[in-house]
């Protein structure tokens, strides 16, 4: 109820020009230049080089041949562009690539919410069959074959054996932490510049709020991170239910952030879904029970691409 209360006020706040006051609100707030820090693993600049060479390293697979930037290509949002990843022999996952960027604001990360942090998740592509599919034990072995990798793992951990598993995640973990996007238009006429929006997209930011989307898209990068189920065209994935086993989280997916939506087509979990009209509309359908117009459409989507913040930027690495 306070959701509905809340989005029925920020309408007239729209509609009577003062939306800027929105980012006072509980709905819409700026996406922070800095992601949250957890208390067990510091951010230095070593270690977020270090853990940059490990994100582009090929030789932490199997074949020798796909890295963490294969499915999640800086050129293409960190995703892939393709419907479900390709992997080991290219074989194909089960669901479409998540977006690295601004992962770290998530509570979950995983489609189903399998893993709790940016460490835990950092291992588990590694490991997958159909994705790298290689023993961690075999990955350390790798890079401790690599007098480079020594030296930066014993400069950036202080260990006399610093090249383990839990060192591996956390050096990646803090690069994926610098994959922040602020400055977007959104964020900018948030913070009062309100020329940053187009009138239509503004029109569908009103649009979004009245309709009902800020309930789950909300906060800093427009998601609740908590799971729905959403009744997607060709999928048969049980989501989050092969986590917990809890029969009302069958087909429930956790809530993707909307943050550079535009640059990680296709969507759904299983990327059946081609562009963002057509997510749109569905979204409408299935999650809200609506029917959108193509006014309503067009006005929604110029108000996500209004989401689309300044990219990361950073020289590519050199691997030993």
């Amino acid at each position: 109820m306070r959701i509905r209360l809340y989005a029925a006020l920020s309408l007239c706040l729209i509609l009577l020009g003062i939306a800027p006051k929105l980012a006072r609100g509980a709905d819409f707030v700026p996406l922070p230049a800095i992601a949250p820090i957890p208390e067990n693993n510091t951010m230095t600049q070593e270690k977020i080089e270090l853990g940059k060479m490990l994100f582009f390293e090929p030789r932490l697979s199997g074949s020798n041949w796909i890295s963490c930037a294969t499915c999640h290509n800086p050129v293409f949002g960190y995703t892939d562009r393709i419907p479900r990843a390709l992997g080991h022999g290219m074989a194909e996952g089960p669901r479409n690539t998540p977006t690295v960027l601004n992962a770290a604001f998530l509570n979950l990360q995983f489609w189903d919410g399998r893993a709790k942090t940016l460490e835990e998740q950092a291992l588990g592509p590694i490991q997958a069959g159909v994705e790298m599919n290689q023993k961690l034990d075999l990955a350390v072995q790798t890079l401790k074959g690599i007098p480079e990798y020594v030296s930066r793992f014993k400069r950036v951990f202080g260990e006399e054996d610093p090249i383990k598993q839990e060192n591996l995640a956390k050096a990646i973990a803090a690069f994926e932490r610098t994959l922040i996007t602020p400055n977007s238009p959104f964020d900018r006429y948030l913070q009062g510049d309100k020329q940053a929006l187009s009138e239509k997209a503004q029109k569908g930011m009103a649009l979004f709020i009245k309709k009902g989307c800020v309930d789950c898209h909300a906060g800093p990068i427009l998601s609740d991170s908590d799971f729905h189920a959403i009744i997607v065209p060709g999928s048969t994935d049980l989501g989050r239910y092969t986590v917990t086993k809890n029969e009302a989280e069958k087909h429930a997916f956790r809530t993707p952030t909307l943050r550079n939506v535009e640059l990680t087509a296709p969507y759904m979990n299983n990327g059946s879904v081609p562009d963002l009209d057509l997510a749109v509309k569905l979204m409408g359908r299935e999650a809200l029970g609506l029917e959108l117009s193509e006014e309503e459409t067009g006005d929604m989507v110029s108000f996500l691409k209004s989401l689309t913040g300044e990219q990361p930027r950073f020289d590519y690495p050199i691997l030993p």
